[in-house]
């Protein structure tokens, strides 16, 4: 499956890519801000953030993650050892992000609360 990037023609005078649409661009994917939010709290090997995001699979993980490498939010280090030993982590682009996460934590509470009343 290909990443989810806006493919049409901006119109006149918007060719420049909007910051907001550049943001989404980033972390458009079902799993993106979950894997952002889990690696905020600390460093993750694969097989940890499989088991805390229950219904994902490995090719997607594994897809996601390295978007999110590419696009400079997420750092895998790979040790020399036997077997393999991996983790992720934030860059300092991925740690600058956390404000948002929170303030969509602090909504997604409120707006739970506002739906119980």
């Amino acid at each position: 499956m290909a990443r989810i990037r806006f493919q049409g023609k901006l119109p006149k005078g918007q060719e420049e890519i909007c910051p907001v649409t550049h943001t989404q661009n980033l972390i458009a994917g079902r799993w993106k801000i979950i894997i952002l939010w889990h690696l905020s709290k600390q460093t993750r090997r694969f097989n940890e953030l499989q088991r805390l995001l229950s219904g994902i699979s490995k090719g997607i993980l594994t897809r996601q993650l390295r978007e999110l490498e590419e696009d400079g939010l997420v750092h895998r280090e790979v040790y020399k050892e036997v077997p393999p030993k991996v983790e992720y982590s934030l860059t300092s682009a991925g740690k600058s992000f956390i404000p948002i996460l929170d303030s969509m934590g602090e909504w997604g509470t409120k707006h739970l609360q506002n739906r119980k009343s």
